[in-house]
């Protein structure tokens, strides 16, 4: 229950079902002119990150994707179009946002892998890729191999340069299990998602060392600074050249903007960002026989260890601890039923 305005603390939070979640952004969506079949993939992949406890790509996304709408730097009423060339899937995003095109994205690779035991899929003139698990989580869940890139607007330098130019660029895998939740691994080329900069900044808190550098490359904690300046890469040089492959993996062959030609995901200015994604997709079967026995057993090998534990685990924890209902922040909340209301 939402307590009284003038109760209200700016650390106040309330508590709402998943349902209701996922209808206050379909409502906030369809106010800037966004259909609700569009908009219904956009907002379980939203509350779903949420539950995740990944909110820097979770809710208070909504309102940078509503104003972008509204200002049309987001098609709104986008819809996804699907090119089958054998085994290459091309899906045009329209300039919307990209859920619905991963949603449709996913749908023919599933087709073609079953027949070729292989697809690969290309999507062009798209938005933030959300939280990447999340592609690649289903098709495990279907038996399947997954493997997940995206590129994002510029957020880190080359390794020995200080302006910004790859994206932080997400790589996400997912394979099954013989039983339970698939492996998941999902991970940012960042050191940490430059989405939780993001977050500290408009909360007006400083943010670790280590994460991110100011405009002359020296290392900050200010997330103002971290902003304007550049992301550390996740492995130093390693990274920065990880980030560089996923560039052309995903601009690179959708003919979409590298990072930095791309416009920023969190305001309404400029022109659409156009970014890309990358998905390769596996059967396993039509490989050497018995792929999830020889899984499990390097499973166990990781389990056995004292204190390890296997990628994705901690965030099925998290999804399962929020089966039912999420909380957000009341700020967060009463922005959002104000834009829904219009």
């Amino acid at each position: 229950m939402t307590a009284p305005e003038s109760e209200r603390s700016p650390m106040s939070k309330v508590t709402i079902s998943i349902a209701e979640a996922e209808r206050l952004v379909v409502d906030l969506f369809g106010k800037a002119g966004m259909p609700a079949s569009v908009a219904q993939p956009a907002a379980r992949a939203l509350v779903m990150a949420e539950r995740e406890g990944l909110p820097s790509h979770g809710l208070a996304r909504a309102p940078f994707y509503a104003a972008q709408m509204k200002a049309g730097k987001v098609v709104a009423d986008a819809a996804p179009t699907v090119t089958c060339d054998g085994a290459v899937i091309r899906v045009d995003a329209g300039l919307g946002l990209a859920f619905a095109a991963i949603d449709a994205a996913a749908t023919a690779a599933r087709a073609v892998v079953r027949e070729l035991g292989v697809a690969v899929v290309s999507v062009t003139r798209s938005h933030h890729f959300g939280v990447a698990g999340q592609a690649v989580e289903p098709f495990a869940r279907a038996g399947l191999i997954a493997l997940a890139f995206a590129n994002a607007p510029a957020a880190m330098a080359p390794w020995g340069g200080n302006k910004p130019l790859y994206g932080t660029n997400p790589i996400a895998f997912a394979a099954p299990r013989a039983q339970g939740d698939p492996l998941l691994i999902d991970l940012s080329l960042s050191h940490v998602a430059r989405g939780k900069v993001m977050l500290a900044q408009k909360s007006g808190d400083p943010i670790p060392e280590g994460w991110a550098l100011d405009v002359d490359g020296n290392p900050t904690t200010n997330a103002d600074a971290a902003m304007a300046g550049t992301m550390v890469p996740s492995g130093g040089a390693k990274g920065a050249a990880l980030a560089l492959m996923v560039e052309l993996l995903t601009a690179g062959l959708a003919g979409a903007n590298f990072a930095y030609q791309a416009s920023s995901l969190f305001d309404d200015k400029g022109p659409a960002p156009n970014l890309a994604h990358f998905m390769l997709v596996l059967d396993p079967a039509r490989f050497a026989p018995g792929f999830t026995d020889r899984a499990e057993a390097m499973f166990a090998a990781v389990e056995a260890q004292d204190g390890a534990r296997l990628p994705g685990a901690r965030r099925m924890a998290e999804r399962a601890g929020r089966a039912a209902q999420i909380e957000i922040a009341q700020q967060l909340y009463d922005t959002l039923t104000g834009l829904a209301r219009g």
